[in-house]
């Protein structure tokens, strides 16, 4: 029967940095908010009914696009969704400063400007943060005290807000994919640790099977067909002690025999504790398993082509498909043993396998086996890694 077990990010980083940000750039367009319900008695000249529109409406638009699921995983969304997420952003933060007049939208803007590097690619942010300064610093120029002087003041403040975030943000995002990789290389270690301990188990429990069977079995054999002979070369009460050495000498060979078949039989290499630790060491990645109880191998090298074939899979997931699941299930029949995988990424048009799956298909193709890869855009990876038993091979 297969259990499956499921490994959550959740239960190895309870709370990650993208969720503390996310709630302080809420907190940030509260205080916005707060600063708007007061404004109308802060300025010198109550402002029309239009402009007040013209604000809450760009505020409102702000909040709408802020709560969008682009703004907490970037790989729930493509790259052009994303970029026009971010410009309805920018727009309606620094329409917060133009019909208020005032730099209450920088604060927006740098709320935007914190959550690029985990929205966009790095040269992309500092694109955009350098165009939000420039946008901030521009209007100037057309209001009624507006000056080029003013304007380059504006935009070197603006710059030095949204630069700031912006950078801090980029070096904990770094952080905790630095932290991430570790993480994954160090159950990588753990499993390949865990499997060659179990290979050395198998190997020992061969070693003593094969010393039992040559060395204890093979003198035990010899003892038995001396005491063949010497029962019938003696008579009497001597013939009697003779034939009950030699039933008592084939007993004994038989249950050596019985104990090197069960020392044989429980030397099989148990993948479970192996791939557990594997998936256990993705926090970004939910990979769900499904294995047979109990899995075994009798022959460590396909253990190790199993373990390896699934390594391979999560890191490519983890590093190219944009997934948020993985699912994995090993299979073992009369036929062989087949491990399949999927994922819930973007997937692609045209695959370009790289050294990893090329490697997979390598090991796989000594053993006889096969690798069949299927993807289509939006469709995800499919992946079914096949080799026959023990006896087919």
């Amino acid at each position: 029967m297969a259990h499956p077990v499921e490994k959550s990010s959740s239960k190895i980083l309870e709370f990650q940095p993208l969720d503390w940000l996310r709630y302080l750039g809420l907190a940030t367009w509260c205080l916005v908010a707060f600063v708007l319900l007061l404004l109308p008695w802060l300025m010198s000249e109550p402002p029309s009914r239009q402009v007040m529109v013209g604000w809450w409406s760009s505020a409102l638009l702000f909040l709408l696009a802020y709560l969008h699921p682009a703004m907490r995983n970037r790989r729930s969304v493509v790259l052009w969704q994303r970029i026009l997420l971010l410009a309805v952003l920018s727009v309606a933060a620094f329409a917060v400063s133009y019909f208020t007049r005032s730099g209450i939208g920088s604060l927006l803007a740098m709320v935007v400007a914190a959550h690029l590097p985990w929205v966009l690619p790095a040269f992309m942010g500092v694109g955009l943060v350098v165009f939000l300064a420039m946008a901030f610093g521009a209007w100037i120029i057309f209001t009624p005290d507006g000056s080029w002087i003013l304007a380059l003041v504006f935009f070197l403040t603006n710059l030095g807000l949204t630069l700031f975030p912006f950078i801090a943000s980029l070096l904990a995002m770094k952080q905790v994919q630095a932290r991430s990789e570790l993480r994954r290389l160090n159950s990588e270690l753990l499993a390949t640790q865990s499997l060659l301990a179990e290979n050395t188990r198998v190997a020992e429990r061969v070693r003593i099977s094969r010393e039992l069977h040559d060395l204890v079995g093979h003198h035990l054999t010899a003892l038995t067909l001396n005491l063949e002979v010497a029962s019938h070369l003696t008579e009497g009460k001597s013939k009697r002690h003779v034939d009950q050495a030699a039933s008592i000498s084939r007993l004994l060979l038989s249950d050596v025999r019985e104990v090197v078949s069960d020392m044989r039989r429980d030397g099989q290499v148990d993948l479970r504790e192996a791939l557990e630790m594997l998936a256990g060491g993705v926090p970004e990645l939910k990979v769900h398993l499904e294995i047979p109880e109990p899995l075994s191998l009798t022959d460590p090298r396909r253990a190790q082509i199993v373990l390896r074939c699934a390594q391979e899979l999560i890191t490519n997931t983890v590093r190219h498909a944009s997934a948020s699941n993985l699912w994995i299930s090993l299979e073992s029949g009369s036929d062989g043993l087949s491990l399949r995988a999927r994922d819930d990424g973007r997937g692609t048009q045209q695959l370009m396998p790289g050294n990893g799956l090329n490697g997979m298909r390598e090991r796989l193709k000594e053993l006889g086996g096969r690798l069949d890869i299927s993807t289509a855009p939006g469709a995800g990876f499919q992946v079914r890694a096949w080799m026959p038993g023990e006896g087919t091979a």
